[in-house]
């Protein structure tokens, strides 16, 4: 969020290796390397994949880079200039191949490579994977060296030779205690810091490194895109496939394609001219075999067919590889709407039209190295419980691994990289720079806006967006986000408000108007970005700061903070609605802020999301048609306040169990205006169903309903939202006996003929702040374990709102938290993500509700 660089999207493709162990041998350089700084007063081990700080720490010459003040105390890290060092033997004789390249997967970021004390290369671009011919330099036991330059220092001096204009912003908010000019190198800009993470410049070798010998030919990477013929209504593949040929005469043979369940196999002739040449291959689908499409998350399956290309060259050498290829189709829908302005701004996905639902993507850690896959499907499986179909990857992190998008097309979460997964719907050029050019964020002469202009469209619309649609025609590409789409294109690719809700995609913030209040919100095509900041639980902030640190206005809480008045901000949202806490002790005070910060955050961004969510199939005054809801963001970089859903590590916030509820696939949604309470349906189901709505009024004085009424079954459109109910209050609640705004809650639920329903939602008639009859509710857990999870029997003693269940560090999440508890007694299920007891959730157990912390 705010402004972000460019999302590069030169296409990287994975590199598919070489062939038979009579084509090629490969050498890994995995594993143990040296480190030394740059005057060489410092050596140590470490690891590559890997980074000069998680050496450091590994080896004890650091604490935790996250703990405290360590991200000030530790600058002097990428300030230095290190070396990564390592010798080696290679276990084959290296004379018998004609071509030895050595391979990088991912440097960070700016070095010079040297083997056997000769220089091969450099690189500036932590993006890029780097191919060195090494074939005359190599020998059977080598020493390789790669002499980096410190980040900040390169990017500074990037940014004094560019003397012609200059290229804002110089340096991030004083907030933010980042460096300087980080829009002149290419690495993960958020590494400087953002305002929602801290500056950890790394240097190292972050992903793979090898050594690749190989005669004849050998197949650098193949790749491949489904396509849907629409008249035909059959299916092919178009595949690429590219050759280093090292033989000095052309090389024939066969190539064999495979798909068995699809019943399809084909087999073509080719001919390999020496030097790098690319193979393309049209494969069509058998169409007496039905064909099963790839589908987001709730709208069906994520079927996949299990494919082998076979290369059956001269001299019987082969090369085969094998994938897994999906089929669907993805179409941006951009037309006009009756009784709009603009256009419309959607997505088909296999011809039905989709409202993506989900989150924004940041990177997990400062340091890549602790992104396991554990962690990654710990966080996407997070994404995917709480009802997302959608995940935005923001465009200042880093080009996630392979394993994140292979998690991705498995579990349904459509995304925006790589051309071979199906989970990618759309390319985005870069994050809000639209934005930053055309409302002048950065207080640009009018008379020089002239010269970033032509910048913008060089680099978007010249290069990246020409590439991008050279290389794949099976997804749209938009320049911007957020952006006015077509209408951006026809004012010359820059829109004079690209924050015009009638077009494209919106970003939105607001921390200072009442969240509660719906009309706030822009009733936008499809809003790509929103949310508002909570703090992180106290086991989560515990582990990264000292007794001292714990206090909502201690030097780490505002150190903390990168947004700048962000712990303001909370606190005036709050006052809104609720009481501030009124604990004697310090210590309860701070953590009975974080549960409000957490509260409110939850509440906020339902508000807001059932807005957008109940805006899809009306226009009103002109507006509306929204079709996307992704909130700032899903996960955490670090131990700090920020506007995520997953804490640091995955821990669910009760922004993520709310946005369980908000997201399902069949919701009701109740709002107010003018004294006129009204329901609607919104359904996200693939077909119709039969459903009743049940609407309850309770008093905050009593655990028993005071009255209940339904509707008689109706049918539920699939994929609308529809008006169900209305009713002014006043007569709600003179038809319900004794009742006021401030004395009751309304809640309500949609039931099908089936066994589907709805979560129940409430909404709230007063601020709880004003309530009449809410008191202390005494609130007791039976703990015990069935299987591999555990049910915690909960009974209160009274309606309490923002019910909390809290396990510390005990990794796992509950079946629902945050809840509104009218009944007395109630079941929540723990799933553990790791081993544990019953005796351990009892010790660590604790529940909060709203009237506790008063």
């Amino acid at each position: 969020m705010r402004f972000g660089p460019l999302l590069l999207l030169l296409l990287l493709l994975p590199l598919c290796g070489a062939g038979s162990p009579a084509l090629s041998r490969s050498l890994s350089l995995r594993g143990g390397w040296r480190i030394r700084s740059g005057n060489g007063s410092l050596e140590l081990p470490g690891e590559v994949p890997g980074c000069v700080h998680s050496a450091l720490r590994r080896r004890g010459f650091i604490q935790d880079p996250y703990y405290r003040f360590n991200d000030l105390n530790y600058r002097w890290i990428s300030l230095d200039n290190w070396t990564y060092s390592k010798n080696f033997k290679i276990p084959f004789n290296i004379s018998n191949w004609q071509k030895v390249n050595l391979i990088f997967e991912g440097v960070d970021t700016v070095a010079k490579v040297l083997l056997n004390n000769v220089p091969i290369g450099k690189t500036d671009n932590m993006f890029k994977r780097y191919s060195f011919d090494i074939t005359s330099v190599v020998s059977n036991v080598n020493s390789l060296e790669l002499r980096f330059q410190s980040p900040v220092l390169y990017a500074a001096q990037q940014s004094k030779a560019h003397t012609s204009y200059s290229v804002p912003p110089d340096c991030p908010p004083l907030v933010q205690k980042g460096q300087c000019h980080v829009n002149f190198i290419r690495k993960e800009q958020s590494s400087f810091s953002w305002d929602w993470g801290p500056s950890f410049p790394t240097q190292g070798i972050w992903k793979d490194v090898r050594i690749e010998a190989y005669n004849i030919c050998h197949l650098n990477y193949f790749t491949f895109s489904p396509i849907y013929d629409n008249h035909t209504q059959v299916w092919s593949l178009e595949i690429e496939s590219s050759f280093d040929v090292v033989s000095p005469k052309p090389i024939s043979g066969q190539v064999i394609v495979s798909i068995p369940k699809l019943q399809t196999q084909q087999t073509y002739s080719i001919e390999l001219q020496p030097g790098e040449r690319i193979v393309e291959l049209f494969v069509k689908i058998n169409k007496n075999v039905t064909v099963e499409t790839w589908w987001p998350r709730g709208h069906g399956h994520q079927t996949g067919y299990n494919m082998t290309i076979l290369f059956k060259l001269v001299r019987g050498l082969s090369i085969e590889k094998s994938t897994k290829v999906y089929f669907r189709t993805v179409e941006l829908i951009e037309e006009p709407i009756e009784g709009s302005q603009g256009l419309s701004f959607y997505f088909k996905i296999n011809g039905l039209p989709i409202f993506l639902k989900g989150s924004n993507w940041i990177p997990a850690d400062s340091f890549q190295d602790r992104v396991t896959s554990d962690l990654l499907r710990l966080l996407l499986q997070s994404a995917v419980d709480a009802n997302m179909n959608t995940l935005r990857v923001w465009g200042g992190g880093i080009y996630e691994q392979d394993e994140f998008y292979r998690l991705c097309d498995e579990l349904g979460i459509m995304i925006r990289r790589l051309k071979y997964h199906p989970s990618i719907i759309v390319w985005g050029g870069n994050n809000e720079n639209e934005a930053a050019l055309m409302m002048n964020w950065y207080n640009i002469r009018a008379s020089e806006l002239h010269t970033y202009i032509n910048d913008y469209v060089v680099l978007y619309v010249k290069n990246i967006r020409k590439i991008v649609l050279a290389e794949d025609s099976s997804r749209p590409f938009i320049i911007s986000s957020p952006t006015n789409g077509a209408e951006s294109i026809k004012e010359g690719w820059l829109s004079v408000n690209p924050y015009d809700s009638n077009f494209g995609d919106v970003h939105f913030y607001d921390y200072i108007n009442d969240c509660w209040n719906w009309k706030v919100f822009p009733k936008a095509r499809f809003v790509s970005e929103y949310g508002y900041q909570s703090w992180p639980s106290f086991s989560t902030l515990e582990k990264v700061s000292s007794k001292e640190d714990w206090s909502y206005n201690s030097k780490f809480s505002l150190h903390r903070q990168h947004h700048a008045g962000g712990n303001d901000e909370m606190l005036l949202q709050i006052g809104f609605h609720f009481k501030l806490p009124e604990s004697t002790d310090p210590l309860q005070t701070f953590k009975d802020t974080i549960y409000l910060t957490q509260v409110m955050q939850a509440q906020c961004v339902k508000v807001e999301t059932e807005f957008y969510r109940r805006s899809r199939s009306e226009i009103v005054r002109g507006q509306g048609y929204t079709m996307g809801a992704l909130y700032w963001q899903l996960n955490d970089i670090w131990q700090a306040p920020s506007w995520a859903s997953l804490e640091y590590g995955g821990k669910w916030k009760m922004l993520h169990y709310f946005a369980r509820h908000f997201f399902a696939p069949l919701l009701p949604v109740g709002f107010e205006d003018q004294d006129l309470f009204f329901i609607y349906g919104v359904s996200d189901l693939s077909s119709d169903c039969k459903a009743k709505l049940t609407v309850r009024i309770h008093t905050w004085s009593s655990l028993e309903p005071l009255c209940s009424s339904e509707t008689e079954y109706f049918v539920m459109k699939a994929g609308k939202a529809v008006l169900l109910y209305e009713e002014f209050v006043p007569i709600l609640l003179e038809n319900c006996g004794n009742c006021t705004r401030r004395s009751c809650v309304v809640s309500f639920y949609l039931s099908t003929d089936s066994q589907l329903s709805s979560p129940t939602n409430y909404h709230f008639l007063s601020s709880l702040s004003e309530t009449v009859g809410l008191h202390k509710a005494h609130i007791t857990a039976v703990i015990s374990q069935q299987g591999n999870t555990f049910a915690f029997d909960l009974e209160t003693s009274a309606v309490a709102p923002f019910v909390w269940l809290d396990v510390g560090s005990i990794p796992g999440r509950f079946s629902d938290n945050g809840f509104l508890m009218t009944e007395r007694t109630r079941t929540v299920l723990f799933y553990p993500w790791q081993p544990t007891s019953k005796s351990e959730l009892e010790q660590s157990f604790r529940v909060t509700s709203l009237m506790d912390i008063y």
